[in-house]
């Protein structure tokens, strides 16, 4: 499965500063970051849920917002692009 997320994340706080990198970190370890806030990702089902309960766990949900798409499988690999970019190697193993 292929999932766009994005996020907000209050900073005018440390707290909100260290939510931030919580966030950011979740997303490095499942995906690609494309640009500041947001971040392609392909899992499984199984992962997902794993993905939601950690950024769940991660945000303040008064004042924080994540956004999570569930894209149509192949939409990374036709996905136009503007601009400076990289294309995010989807296909092939995340190494960490």
């Amino acid at each position: 499965m292929e999932l766009l997320i994005t996020y907000d994340v209050e900073t005018v706080t440390p707290d909100g500063v260290a939510r931030l990198r919580r966030v950011a970190k979740i997303c490095e370890g499942h995906g690609y970051r494309v640009q500041k806030s947001v971040f392609e990702i392909t899992c499984t089902p199984a992962t997902r849920l794993r993905l939601e309960a950690a950024l769940a766990h991660a945000i303040k949900p008064d004042t924080d917002s994540i956004r999570i798409y569930q894209l149509d499988a192949g939409t990374f690999s036709v996905a136009r692009h503007l601009g400076a970019v990289t294309k995010p190697p989807h296909d092939e193993p995340l190494i960490l």
